[in-house]
This record gives structure tokens, sequence and C-alpha cells, in this order.
């Protein structure tokens, strides 16, 4: 009995030396994850610039790039809490935003993309205005007029007595400001009993079924829907900005002639973000790109030299802003731009 128990001992123990060996299942590699996100938030007067230059851009994505409208100042809000890569802006960045961009550790580049004529438009039903002045436009939006100036005689006594019905952008929104700055003459300072909205194409929805209407918006959402509103001439009464009341045209916005309403529009981007390859490459095509959208989407293209400058500036990741005020920019010609542009970059010295 002990001998065959050890038949079978030697017997197991041979065939499990010749049991094969369990093959290795091959390593199995981990997906890599896309990229971030890149987000930019902002102006919606930039934003068919926007849009323009990420349709273009869509054959070379690597990672979702999510287009957002929250206004100047509510995109500056989540820029300089770290929660977008990019903020679009139809104003530059002010003290308030600089010191809540350093307080949460936001070194910040600044990048201009375009000009814009803010417009002032009326629907086509309107048939009997032909032009307003800056003291008119005053008289309209300060405060002072809100339960006032309710009618269209109140404002200029020639006028019809019609209702006025004043459209315009919201608080957040960097049009509000420099509109305010430009006409008011302080910085958010308007009546509130108007239509507000942070979507240009809103305000421009609601204005074209109002006789009595006027707003105010980017050049390029009148350009989108010139069939249903009319542009009013605006005379500030400085004969050397060129005489009478001029209309926004990318003409009169290039050669300085349509003041106090022109502006740049901006782009600012964190530098952080800015190291990310994908950001990099989205922001060196958005720029060389800019001038050849901003025409078709009815903004005005600013000269190569100032991409050249905005370009060297972003490659070597340079911080800060080019403008010195609060309210640089009312007054500002495409020729003081690239000088301010010109005069950062040597200070810096590129």
């Amino acid at each position: 009995m002990r001998r065959l128990a050890g038949v079978v001992l030697l017997l197991v123990l041979g065939c499990a030396k010749e049991a094969p060996e369990k093959a290795q299942e091959p390593a199995v590699a981990k997906p890599v994850p896309p990229p971030a996100p890149i987000l930019v938030d902002g102006s919606s007067t930039v934003g068919p610039i926007n849009r323009a230059v990420l349709d273009l851009y869509a054959a070379n994505l690597v990672t979702d790039i999510q287009l957002d409208i929250s206004g100047t100042g509510g995109g500056f809000k989540k820029f300089c809490r770290k929660q977008t890569s990019i903020n679009a802006a139809s104003r530059p960045i002010s003290s308030s935003e600089t010191k809540l961009c350093d307080d949460n550790g936001v070194s910040f580049i600044e990048l201009p993309v375009a000009f814009d004529g803010v417009a002032v438009a009326v629907p086509r039903s309107n048939t009997w205005l032909k032009s307003l002045t800056v003291a008119e436009l005053k008289k309209m939006w300060q405060p002072s007029a809100e339960g006032s100036v309710k009618s269209w005689k109140a404002v200029r006594s020639t006028f019809p007595d019609e209702p006025l019905q004043l459209f315009g952008p919201g608080l957040d929104s960097g049009t509000f400001d420099f509109f305010t700055q430009a006409i008011v003459g302080q910085e958010g300072s308007s009546r509130s009993d108007y239509v507000a909205s942070e979507d240009d194409n809103q305000l421009v929805t609601k204005l074209e079924a109002q006789r009595g209407g006027i707003g105010y918006f980017g050049l390029a959402y009148y350009a989108k829907n010139s069939q249903a509103l009319r542009l009013v001439p605006i005379d500030d009464g400085v004969a050397s900005n060129g005489d009478g009341p001029i209309e926004p045209t990318r003409e009169t916005v290039a050669d300085g002639t349509y003041v106090p309403l022109s502006r740049p529009l901006l782009l600012y981007v964190s530098v952080k973000e800015a190291e990310r390859k994908e950001v990099a490459d989205f922001l060196a095509f958005y720029l060389r790109s800019a001038r050849l959208v901003a025409p078709d989407v009815g903004y005005v293209a600013l000269p190569r030299r100032i991409f050249e400058l905005a370009q060297a500036r972003l490659a070597a990741l340079k911080t800060g802003s080019v403008f010195s005020g609060e309210h640089a920019i009312v007054g500002l010609t495409i020729a003081d731009l690239l000088e301010a542009e010109s005069v950062a970059v040597q200070a810096r010295g590129e």
C-alpha cells in the first residue's frame, strides 16, 4: 500500500512538471486622457471673432475649445479666479480686476485682436432720426434721465412726441463700461430703466421690433442685421475729428474720425495656460487669423505690426497691460494703439 502511494505521488509530480506553464497576458496600455479643454469666456462683442477663428482652427483641434459669453466683466471674474483659460474683452482690464488676478496668483498676457466702433442704431421703421450729438446721447442715458427723459421730444424739441425705448448691454458688459465712460463721462453711470442683455444678439432682436427704440452694441452686430436696423451718425462737436455727424464704418473707425466710440478688442490669457502647448498653438493661430476674419464679421483689422508685437509678447510670456489708466481707450485710435504696443515692447527690452 505504501509502495502504491509512492507511485501515485511520483506520477502526480511528473504530471505537474510536464504541465505547460500558463502564458502571461500582454499588458494593456492605459488610454491617455485628452488635454484639458480650453475655456474661452467674456465679451459678446469679441464673440464673432472667436467663432470665426475656431471654425478655421477646427482641423487642428487636439482638445475641446469651449466658447461662452459672460460679458467682459463677468468673464474677468472667472478668469481671475482660474476658472477659464482665456478672457475676451471689449475694454482693457481694470485696476480692481488686476488686483483680483494678483490676489489669486494669475499673471496674464494681453493680446489686441481687432478694432471696433460702438454702433448706435434704430429700427428701419424709424425714418425721421438723421443723427445725434454726444450731448443728446448723454441726455438719454445719464442717471438723471431715468423717469424724466421718456420721449424723443424730450431729447430734442423737433423730434416727435413718441415713447423713447432704450436697449443696451448689461452691467457685466465691457461695452456698457466703455459707452458710459465715453458718453456720460463716468464708467457705470447710466439710467437703469432700459432693456439690458449681455448677449448682443438678443438686444438686436428686441430693438428691431420697437419703432421708438434705440440701442448700442458692437459694429459686427449691426453689420449682421443691417436690413432691419439703421445706423445713427454721431457728432462729437470736435471738427478736428471729422466735421459733422459721422457713422461708424471700417474707414471712420480706422482713421480715427468716429470718436469717442471706437475702441480695441482684446484677449487675455493666463501665463499658466499659455504654457500649455495646445493653448499656445491656438493663440498663435488666432493672432495669425484675426486680421483675416475681423473684416468678415464686421470689425476693423489691425495693422500687421501690432500682431507681430503681440506674437512676440505671447512667445516671451510677457505680462501686463499696455493701458496705463482706467479709461485710457476713450478716444484711442489704431495709431495710438500701435504706439502703445511699441512703447510697451521697448520698455520690456524686446
